[in-house]
């Protein structure tokens, strides 16, 4: 059976390719802010590309914090994308000002400490033991278009609830490229412009919805 999956459209950029690749992994996509599909699909998706202020002002704007927050409470599986990965902690830290997230995660999203920002191109991840996301891929590139990223996993998950996946790339320095949490995932690449392997991990996402 086909897995539904929404795409949010909250008036952040790049949903369309999203939304093209998703279909391409192989799954029935609606592109849309309507609570009914966010809260019922299969899975929901969460694209963001520029800041992270505007992007958690745009989300508070159409009542999506209150939908994500609803079906993660729920156990319903979301997928964050970039900026949609960074929105998931407690914080940003852009030019200075402090931005409150989504606190689906302890901690702070900076910028990171690299000679060269922002950080475009195709890098490496480490992928954790036993990561569902990256089956099939582990020894692959992806495509990052970031300034700012998670550099530290804060939050203490022990026996019996089952510790998080993490998967770290490096830029300057060591940083969140995905996490795998229960049913919150997110990817500070872009799955969609990260060719075969990207299409292969939506395609991992959809068959464990």
């Amino acid at each position: 059976m086909t897995k539904s999956v929404t795409v949010l459209d909250y008036g952040s950029g790049n949903v369309h390719s999203v939304c093209k690749a998703l279909t391409e992994a192989g799954a029935n996509v609606t592109l849309t802010d309507n609570a009914s599909n966010v809260y019922e699909s299969d899975g929901l998706v969460v694209p963001g590309v520029g800041a992270f202020g505007s992007v958690i002002e745009k989300l508070k704007a159409h009542g999506a914090d209150r939908l994500i927050d609803k079906r993660l409470t729920a156990s319903r599986p979301v997928l964050g994308i970039c900026v949609g990965m960074q929105v998931m902690f407690e914080t940003g830290l852009e030019h200075g000002v402090e931005t409150q997230g989504l606190g689906q995660w302890p901690g702070t999203v900076k910028l990171l400490d690299a000679p060269r920002l922002p950080h475009i191109g195709w890098s490496k991840v480490e992928a954790s033991s036993g990561s569902t996301l990256f089956n099939g891929v582990e020894q692959e590139r992806f495509y990052f278009v970031h300034s700012y990223a998670s550099v530290a996993w804060e939050l203490d998950i022990r026996p019996p609830f089952i510790p998080a996946h993490l998967t770290w790339s490096n830029h300057g320095e060591q940083f969140l490229a995905a996490v795998e949490n229960g049913p919150l995932v997110t990817t500070q690449f872009h799955p969609e412009k990260s060719g075969p392997a990207g299409l292969k991990l939506l395609s991992n996402w959809i068959e464990s919805i």
